[in-house]
């Protein structure tokens, strides 16, 4: 896909956060109409085309609804908040932020190597392609509160691995790259570190872990990361809405 369509899809999912902002900042409520399509497009100083696929972004995550002939709606589902929502998509770095935290990101290492069969499944690898393994601590204040594997395909990354700081944002450096990622498909699981990570890295007090496995795909839709996150149970909860 060339340049052009791909800024236009960057546009449109800016605009898509804007109308969202424009919606919780003048204190729309459900069941409240939204400005027209002219007004947006004035506001926002946009093209129409570009307008109507961020308004449909909007519709698709079930934020607005439409009525032919009326016009576009806030949704119930836009009214309801919740802390963390663990549908939220961002980097584990201001995550851990929002928390409160501050954390340090320690890099256990880094490696170019063969995929495994999943590994490769979840990037879309061909049958010859490496990838980065990066192995990372996120500590507050000297104590471990997440224990993060991620894979990324090595074609994305052309620099030597000793040449680049892989201890902040990871999304961040993909961005350098025009590979920062936009959305994630993820599972959650409550479980323990895997022993040889306990025993590897001294964390045997590290208790119990909420495990996300998440697929991150840039803007086009193609995944850029494989992650494997473990959140210290005792440091982190999330909350979720369901429609």
């Amino acid at each position: 896909m060339n340049d052009s369509i791909r800024d236009t899809r960057t546009i449109v999912i800016q605009l898509r956060a804007r109308i969202a902002e424009l919606i919780r900042n003048e204190g729309l409520k459900p069941g409240d109409k939204l400005p027209t399509e002219a007004q947006l497009t004035e506001r926002f100083n946009v093209s129409r085309p570009a307008l109507r696929e961020a308004l449909k972004l909007l519709e698709q995550e079930g934020e607005i609804y439409v009525e032919h002939g009326r016009g576009r709606f806030v949704s119930a589902i836009s009214a309801v908040q919740v802390d963390r929502p663990i549908t939220v998509f961002e980097s584990v770095t201001d995550m851990t932020r929002a928390y409160g935290y501050k954390p340090i990101n320690k890099v256990l290492s880094i490696s170019e190597e063969m995929p495994d069969a999943e590994i490769a499944k979840h990037l879309q690898l061909g049958e010859a392609e490496r990838v980065i393994r990066i192995e990372r601590l996120r500590l507050e204040r000297d104590e471990p509160i997440m224990y993060c594997v991620d894979y990324v395909p090595r074609r994305i990354v052309p620099m030597r691995l000793y040449d680049i700081d892989w201890s902040g944002s990871l999304l961040s450096l993909l961005g350098q790259y025009r590979q920062r990622p936009r959305m994630s498909s993820a599972t959650v699981s409550a479980v323990m570190l895997p022993a040889p990570v306990v025993e590897r890295n001294d964390l045997r007090d590290f208790g119990p872990a909420l495990l996300i496995t998440e697929t991150c795909f840039n803007e086009l839709g193609v995944p850029v990361i494989y992650a494997i996150d473990y959140h210290r149970g005792s440091h982190f909860s999330f909350s979720l809405v369901r429609k």
